[in-house]
């Protein structure tokens, strides 16, 4: 840094009002001095919104924790109890959308085939109404019984003549299975039972009967038709019928859409069905994460500098203050003021020479980790924070008060007087011969001393560098006051 001095030269004073100092090369350097508190890398106030009984904190003040640690248990039985009857309203709330989307758009309850279809698009219907019958199979079958005739003398696959009640003429029909055995019928009379499938050949119901020839053997007595099984589609809801596409005998899968019952009061409920499914999967999701509120996990890894509760306490919500204090430790930092205008000077990654008036004696060394430009104006004067890591600090702990050089230029090895050597008129006094006593260190003679323009160059609050006038190991006088000297230097740009 360039020097400026004030006009005016250094006053005669006598000689006990100097000491001398050698010249020598020194390392200068140009800093931005502040103070500032060291405080944690990262510090967390563990605390919870929640009022229950402690069950467990297994961690004690000083230890180590990991990010997620477990600090403490709450308990938390009248919170599962809330999620137990969040969980069951939405099962309430996810059947009656269910049931409005049903009333709405009636789907096949089972897979099969339309046997029947009792409304058409644009059919008005009621609640309740029949649309259409569902059945699983297109077959019918009975178990027709013959006496007097062995098992072997029938056979799977074989053609059989059946009879139906009611209906002209007879129909085909097969053997499925055979009774591996004969059986005594409540008559007395021995004989074996027959499964025969045929083909239902028009609106048979299980209300018929029937008999077979199969081979040259007939069956015994009447035989009740068995039918597959089937399903009947209502109408859920009053409206109008529309998209009703399949005809009897189309094929249809379990839940599949047959058509839609259009009315405005319809619609209305099935909105106002999917509204209260969402309400109640958003309170089940609510009671859910609260219920995690009650395991509470440090958010950081550090040190515990601070337990307030243990198992067994009650806490209170945030009345209750502080659980426990988290310290991360692997660095401290501090948030040093830098006035705006030394604030240009000041860079990310400079070194910091760090003191402490509570560990007199040792220097730490920081670096400049941000430089923010969200000033602070008091009074028509602008600060800025500067943040500094120390991640080698020692004795020192947060919550002291540190100095702070920020060095934001060094020059090693350069020729240095101390500051106040130089006078206002750019002269130092250099000592001649016989200025000094033989101890080198009293002033004999202060005539002898010899007043010598130099060249300035950079400088701390203690030495300056010269350029140009003094060589190394010649002895210069320093007034003890500063009247007259550099202490009258004002610093340039």
């Amino acid at each position: 840094a360039a020097m400026k001095l004030l006009s005016g030269g250094a006053q005669q004073m006598p000689a006990a009002s100097y000491r001398a100092e050698t010249v020598q090369r020194r390392d200068v350097g140009t800093s931005v001095t502040g103070t500032a508190t060291l405080e944690p890398a990262d510090a967390y106030n563990v605390t919870t919104l929640l009022s229950a009984t402690i069950l467990s904190a297994p961690f004690e003040e000083g230890d180590l924790v990991d990010k997620d640690t477990l600090l403490y248990t709450l308990d938390s039985t009248d919170a599962r109890d809330s999620v137990s009857r969040a969980n069951i309203s939405t099962q309430q709330a996810q059947l009656s959308f269910e049931q409005a989307r049903e009333a709405l758009k009636p789907t096949a309850p089972i897979s099969g085939t339309i046997s029947e279809v009792y409304a058409h698009d644009g059919d008005s219907v009621t609640a309740g109404a029949e649309l259409a019958r569902i059945v699983t199979s297109t077959d019918i079958t009975a178990d027709f019984l013959f006496i007097y005739v062995s098992p072997s003398d029938f056979y799977a696959g074989q053609s059989a003549t059946v009879f139906l009640d009611g209906v002209d003429g007879s129909v085909q029909g097969t053997v499925v299975s055979v009774s591996d055995a004969t059986t005594v019928t409540s008559n007395g009379k021995q004989g074996c039972t027959v499964r025969v499938k045929i083909q239902n050949p028009g609106a048979i119901s299980d209300s018929y009967t029937a008999s077979a020839i199969i081979g040259s053997a007939t069956s015994y007595g009447i035989t009740p038709i068995n039918m597959p099984a089937s399903a009947v589609v209502y109408a859920g809801s009053s409206g109008t019928v529309t998209g009703f596409s399949k005809l009897s005998g189309s094929t249809v899968t379990k839940g599949e859409v047959l058509c839609t019952i259009d009315s405005e009061s319809g619609r209305s409920q099935l909105e106002n069905a999917r509204l209260a499914l969402e309400s109640a999967r958003l309170s089940a999701s609510s009671a859910q994460g609260n219920l995690e509120d009650y395991t509470i996990k440090s958010p950081i890894s550090g040190t515990v500098i601070e337990k307030t509760f243990k198992a067994g306490d009650k806490v209170d919500g945030v009345t209750s203050g502080n659980l426990a204090v988290i310290y991360d430790l692997s660095c401290l930092k501090m948030d040093m003021s830098v006035n705006e205008l030394d604030i240009s000077k000041v860079q990310v990654g400079q070194e910091v020479e760090i003191t402490c008036n509570a560990l007199m004696g040792q220097t730490f060394t920081g670096t400049v980790e941000k430089v923010s430009v969200n000033g602070t104006t008091t009074g028509g004067f602008t600060t800025y924070p500067v943040t500094i890591l120390l991640r080698e600090f020692g004795d020192l702990n947060p919550g002291m008060n540190v100095s702070a050089d920020i060095v934001v230029e060094r020059t090693t090895g350069v020729l240095c007087v101390p500051v106040s050597a130089v006078n206002s008129d750019g002269t130092v006094l250099v000592a001649g011969p016989g200025t000094l006593s033989e101890d080198g260190l009293t002033i004999a003679d202060l005539s002898k001393a010899e007043r010598r323009p130099v060249e300035l160059g950079r400088s701390n609050e203690e030495y300056i560098e010269i350029t140009s006038g003094l060589s190394q190991d010649e002895v210069v006088l320093v007034p003890d006051q500063a009247t007259g000297s550099m202490g009258a230097v004002a610093m340039g740009g």
